[in-house]
């Protein structure tokens, strides 16, 4: 997945306020969710939805053409990994697994008793039919290895790998669908069907369909019981007239679970007590620099100095409270998450980047490496001056006002700074080629929050190419350091948790030191709750799930059937 693509699904585009916006929300009663004469509860879901829905029920559609609850909440993996914290994968439609000690074999105890939602046993054959599927297809396997699933017990699947295959436990556990054999089994092509009657195991099940909104029932033969049980009886997801109009929904009760950035947040919880927010940043922003002369960058960031200078001269205060509207959380320099990857941060001068920007340490970085301070207040060095272009998406407004703030903040070090208003089209292109200066983009966590992903996506020289020529992965900085690439490649053949971590320092030390990504923020991913009809959503203290309602996110399916109806 290219880094542009990520980046926008972490949320809504800016939401302004729109107290007077109208909403165009097909058979929406104003209060949203409710209790109907009959007694049955219902929650309004916006997943971010602008305009018509486009049906859509396929969990093994890689272009991301699904709707919303195909993946979580009508259909499950085996486990659930949750990005928003640390901890262990969450039993699903498996209970346990364990690895052999190279890493070559891995066994799934999977659980006995599951139904799809037509009332037929889903058995171990189903689990082993979905996970060869995708090792078979080229269009589904992403991850360049194949392995072979074998039942060896009613309750047990076998996965065998060709190589050392630690790294794809999150891939194959939580995020393959398990489908229905007999069903699947029939369609030629599974990329394409659109599944518009879908069976699954999740919690709930397609109850009815039009272009602008439709609802979801609980699955009677559901799995779980007790805590594990669906509470709420339908989920009506809804689109909007037009992204300004998400202000307006949450004030006005006509919906209860959406993620959105809205500036004026805490204004609107201040004078609505029943509803609340939880954040759960999770990339992290940052200037992505071309640094790597030898494979064709050129321009004053491929200066290691330059790319600390500018570490140094950013007042992140002054980031957070004009482009973020408070909402962002401190980065490490590390590029992981110090909330969620505390204890893989090696070092506690790489928990956290400065706050407010240190001229004097920035000039003197400079200084030491030969650059001179013109008359004009700009540095100079061999007859170059400090002269930067940063492209940026025009009309992503936080990351514009980001770049706007900049070009005076590094003014004060003496460096000047052009930005670069760009389609989001071209933009992309220019920084899968390489030709760019500096890039205003994030650093997204992979499958799980194993830095493994992270790194080598955006850090490993495999994953890079020479300017000019597509970059395979994210490393879009051309970046290529034979120690991390050693680190990259231990990450990937260990389960031992001393050696991951040794690797972790190497990559650390490294990176802080070079800095082809100097970090700004953690971007924020917000997502707010009406608590008038349902209660039990996530909270800042207690993010049992991601919650952010967007496509793609398994969490959803833990956060629908935990929440319960207000009696």
């Amino acid at each position: 997945m290219s880094t542009h693509s990520t980046r926008r699904r972490l949320g809504v585009a800016l939401v302004a306020v729109a107290t007077a916006a109208t909403l165009a929300l097909s058979g929406c009663s104003s209060d949203g969710g409710s209790k109907s004469a009959s007694g049955t509860t219902s929650v309004t879901l916006f997943s971010g939805q602008v305009g018509n829905f486009v049906e859509n029920f396929n969990p093994l559609n890689n272009t991301g053409a699904y709707l919303q609850p195909t993946n979580g909440v009508l259909y499950e993996p085996l486990f659930y990994y949750n990005k928003a914290r640390a901890g262990k994968p969450v039993p699903l439609l498996g209970t346990s697994y364990s690895w052999n000690s190279d890493g070559t074999v891995l066994t799934v105890k999977v659980r006995q008793g599951v139904k799809w939602s037509d009332g037929k046993a889903e058995t171990a054959d189903d689990v082993v039919y979905s996970l060869n599927l995708v090792s078979d297809n080229p269009a589904l396997n992403t991850s360049g290895t194949k392995w072979v699933a074998k039942k060896t017990a009613d309750d047990t699947v076998v996965i065998t790998f060709p190589a050392t295959s630690f790294t794809l436990e999150p891939q194959i556990l939580g995020n393959e669908p398990i489908v229905p054999q007999s069903i699947w089994s029939k369609i030629s092509d599974p990329t394409k069907v659109t599944n518009v009657h879908p069976v699954g195991t999740g919690p709930y099940m397609l109850k009815s369909f039009t272009p602008q909104s439709f609802v979801l029932e609980k699955n009677p033969n559901y799995w779980g019981t007790g805590d594990n049980a669906p509470k709420v009886d339908e989920v009506r997801y809804i689109s909007l007239a037009n992204a300004d109009a998400a202000t307006s929904a949450l004030q006005a009760g006509q919906t209860d679970y959406m993620g959105s950035f809205l500036p004026t947040l805490k204004s609107i919880m201040a004078k609505n007590k029943n509803l609340s927010y939880s954040n759960s940043p999770q990339a992290t922003t940052a200037l992505f620099t071309c640094e790597n002369a030898s494979l064709g960058c050129t321009g004053p960031q491929t200066d290691t100095a330059v790319r600390q200078a500018m570490y140094y001269a950013m007042d992140r205060k002054q980031l957070d409270t004009q482009a973020a509207a408070g909402f962002s959380a401190p980065a490490s320099p590390s590029l992981l998450l110090n909330t969620v990857n505390k204890s893989q941060i090696t070092s506690p001068d790489y928990m956290e980047v400065p706050q407010t920007a240190d001229v004097s340490k920035a000039k003197s970085l400079l200084e030491a490496d030969g650059w001179k301070l013109g008359s004009n207040g700009y540095y100079a060095k061999n007859g170059q001056e400090l002269d930067l272009t940063i492209n940026v998406v025009s009309g992503w407004t936080d990351y514009d006002t980001i770049c706007q703030l900049l070009q005076g903040q590094f003014k004060a070090a003496g460096i000047k700074l052009a930005v670069n208003q760009m389609a989001q089209n071209a933009w992309s292109q220019a920084e899968s080629t390489g030709k760019f200066q500096m890039s205003m983009n994030s650093v997204n966590m992979g499958v799980s929050s194993d830095p493994y992903y992270q790194y080598s996506a955006y850090l490993a020289s495999s994953a890079t190419a020479k300017v000019g020529s597509p970059a395979p992965s994210t490393n879009t900085t051309r970046y290529s350091n034979a120690a991390v690439d050693a680190a990259v490649k231990k990450l990937a053949t260990t389960n031992d948790e001393s050696v991951k971590q040794a690797a972790y320092k190497t990559i650390q030390d490294q990176i802080v030191k070079d800095m082809p990504y100097v970090p700004v923020y953690v971007n924020s991913a917000l997502a707010e709750y009406n608590n008038s009809r349902a209660t039990g959503w996530p909270t800042q203290n207690n993010q049992y799930a991601f919650p952010l309602p967007w496509g793609g996110n398994w969490g959803v399916g833990i956060v629908l059937k935990t929440i319960r109806p207000v009696k």
